[in-house]
């Protein structure tokens, strides 16, 4: 299987969105690593950072499928965003894991 280092550049930005679906999710958990974990955001400051860490120019695809995919949640009128709960949990889970070792 491809390593999500194939579709990054030098500079860790995304290249393109991968095809299959376990890369895609590998992909969207590189990106929602970006955001801060303590902050909401509006959907243009999602834009922008996601035009950050992708070259191919496509935000808005990018931020429906961290939602879709529970990366991010967002209000009921889709006008601030933050990183869903669960995945925070996992993020943190994986952090002990690391110290444990």
């Amino acid at each position: 299987m491809k390593s999500l280092n194939n579709f990054l550049d030098t500079e860790g930005r995304l290249t393109k969105f991968p095809a299959k679906r376990p890369m895609q999710t590998e992909a969207l958990h590189y990106l929602a690593e970006k955001f801060g974990r303590d902050r909401e955001y509006s959907e243009r400051e999602v834009n922008e950072l996601l035009l950050q860490w992708h070259t191919f120019g496509d935000p808005a695809t990018l931020r429906r499928e961290l939602y879709d995919r529970r990366f991010l949640d967002r209000d009921p009128y889709g006008r601030s965003y933050r990183l869903n709960e669960d995945f925070l949990k996992s993020l943190s889970g994986a952090a002990a894991e690391d110290g444990q070792e």
